[in-house]
């Protein structure tokens, strides 16, 4: 199979990063870059031997699939323009400036019958991979996303640069609507919402509880999932992921994958309840190089791509409703 043509476009933090990983997958060759500061452009370029594209059709026409790694108010413009031409586009996320603008793109790609990835990059965190064989119902999730104070990304709200990140593995998790959404927020240092708790109900019951803000003095990127006998502990800054259970007897072992330490017992009536740690172990992956890889795959071998447009369409939507409750 011979190797998917890619370019990127944007050559930002994200964007640079985007390159250098790129480079390292087996089954893509990155044919160049774009990007309107062509001093950058031309830096990179030299410095990954890859073409600096003069004009972003330039880049469009030489490649089969491109990553856009642009400011978010031209996510739309750019991506449009990729889908008219045919060629498949993984998206950083947000999606776009607006819901409707994500649902336009979506549809634009079903048409065409194109692959649509969007970079919600946790999808791919370590920690959460480690869960992914452990049966997830979380009925109350309480996550922390607190970043220090950075000039980069202070274009959008830190509700659609850093919560989104949790609205969006909520919504992945949560098998259920939203019902309800309350939600405060402050511009502290930016003309937009620096710090913000939001509190999302669902149709089954469930409740999330998110809080995220960049003028922290210590970062933190940490959920809590708590569940029917269990807590779960996950840490994406570490990775680091902790299991607490409670059983009745001794912990079963076709549900022994990963060992189990057993805490204590407590007694509910007259049964005799046991509570368990358990410890997975995280794999040593790069989650930016995994969501390439799955890019990648979709495109090669016609498979569903692992972060739909439609997902990142919905969590974008969860988004603008709660800026517009602080607003």
């Amino acid at each position: 199979m011979s190797k998917l043509k890619v370019s990127v476009i944007g050559t930002g933090h994200l964007g640079s990063i985007h390159l250098k990983l790129l480079k390292q997958n087996e089954n893509a060759e990155v044919v160049g870059i774009f990007d309107a500061n062509t001093e950058r452009a031309n830096e990179l370029a030299t410095e990954h031997g890859v073409t600096a594209f003069a004009t972003i059709e330039e880049a469009i026409n030489n490649s089969d699939a491109l990553i856009i790694a642009a400011p978010t108010v031209n996510h739309f413009e750019i991506a449009d323009k990729c889908l008219d031409a045919g060629k498949h586009i993984f998206i950083e996320k947000p999606i776009a400036q607006t819901h409707q603008q994500g649902i336009d793109l979506c549809d634009k790609a079903e048409k065409n019958n194109l692959k649509l990835q969007v970079g919600h990059v946790e999808r791919f965190n370590p920690a959460l991979a480690a869960l992914s064989s452990y049966s997830l119902n979380p009925m109350f999730i309480e996550a922390h996303r607190l970043a220090q104070f950075k000039t980069r990304a202070t274009d959008v709200s830190v509700i659609h640069d850093l919560m989104i990140h949790d609205i969006d593995i909520v919504l992945h998790l949560v098998k259920s609507k939203v019902k309800s959404i309350d939600a405060n927020g402050v511009a502290v240092i930016t003309d937009t919402t620096d710090i913000c708790n939001a509190r999302l109900t669902f149709e089954n019951g469930a409740v999330a509880n998110l809080t995220a803000s960049r003028i922290s003095a210590r970062p933190m990127r940490k959920m809590r999932f708590f569940q029917q006998d269990t807590y779960i502990s996950c840490d994406f800054g570490k990775p680091e992921v902790e299991i607490f259970e409670i059983v009745d007897g001794e912990m079963p072992k076709s549900d022994n994958v990963v060992p189990a330490t057993m805490l204590g017992s407590i007694e509910a009536g007259t049964k005799n309840r046991n509570i368990y740690f358990k410890k997975p172990v995280v794999p040593e992956i790069n989650a930016i190089k995994e969501e390439h890889s799955s890019f990648v795959d979709a495109i090669q071998n016609n498979k569903d791509v692992s972060v739909t447009g439609k997902e990142a369409t919905e969590a974008l939507r969860i988004a603008e409703y709660i800026s517009d409750k602080i607003n």
